[in-house]
């Protein structure tokens, strides 16, 4: 109960008066619309996505954070709306302990359960696609070594050896999330209703925001990688298996 409390610390001294009764909208909308609002959110979010990107697979295995962005930064946006209304069901205690006025706690939680969900949305978002290129870059040019080889023409390149086929089977396990294409027109350029309505606008905004991360190469990548000096060479450079990779020199057939 403690995130209800805070939300009933936070909420301003609202009240309007309803066919000759006193209606309290502090403790209606700290009290029950936003339970409301949190529980039946949690309980719609499944079809809500299903209806938005149109996936109707079954779906037996749970999916990494950073292969769901836009899924993963609601849940922590919606962690910190919790949080923040956890934190200030304590105001009292942390202006006590703190030696702050108590309407400094109150202003922040006021503040901050509307800013705090969108900057944890966006930056949950960008460090999941972040992520993301990172799993590309690893099946495009394989694992860094640290190993610098000198070439003919006096080049140096870096060594890089191939992902292990355990970590290119979490990397390559991502499922795609299908793109809508409510908007795609006829063969005389005429836009099909559904994507005309509001509600088909809608669905294709709320699909794009779902669909947007970084697609996986090509075949999944070799893992290789290329050879990395000053920029320019593109040679593959595979690192041989087993001793070269102890710093031992490796046996040529």
């Amino acid at each position: 109960m403690g995130w209800l409390e805070g939300a009933l610390r936070m909420m301003p001294a609202w009240q309007i008066n309803f066919l000759g009764h006193s209606l309290a909208l502090s403790v209606f909308i700290a009290g029950l619309l936003v339970l409301g609002v949190l529980m039946t959110g949690l309980a719609l979010y499944p079809f809500i996505e299903q209806w938005v990107t149109g996936d109707k697979r079954e779906h037996h295995v749970l999916d990494r954070p950073r292969n769901a962005p836009t899924r993963t930064a609601i849940g922590v946006g919606g962690v910190t709306f919790y949080g923040v209304l956890w934190l200030l069901g304590g105001n009292d205690l942390i202006a006590h302990f703190f030696d702050i006025q108590l309407y400094w706690t109150t202003w922040f939680g006021r503040i901050t359960i509307i800013v705090g969900p969108i900057i944890a949305y966006i930056l949950t978002k960008r460090i999941c696609l972040g992520l993301q290129r990172k799993d590309r870059e690893l099946l495009e040019h394989g694992v860094e070594t640290g190993i610098i080889r000198q070439q003919p023409d006096g080049e140096f390149i870096e060594i890089a050896r191939p992902v292990s086929d355990e970590a290119r089977a979490v990397l390559t396990g991502r499922t795609e999330v299908p793109r809508l294409e409510l908007e795609a027109a006829d063969e005389n350029g005429v836009p099909s209703p559904a994507a005309r309505k509001a509600i088909g606008k809608l669905r294709t905004r709320l699909n794009r925001v779902f669909t947007e991360d970084s697609p996986l190469p090509d075949g999944h990548g070799n893992g290789h990688g290329n050879g990395h000096g000053d920029g320019h060479g593109d040679g593959q450079a595979e690192l041989p298996a087993g001793p070269r990779e102890q710093g031992e020199p490796s046996q040529r057939s």
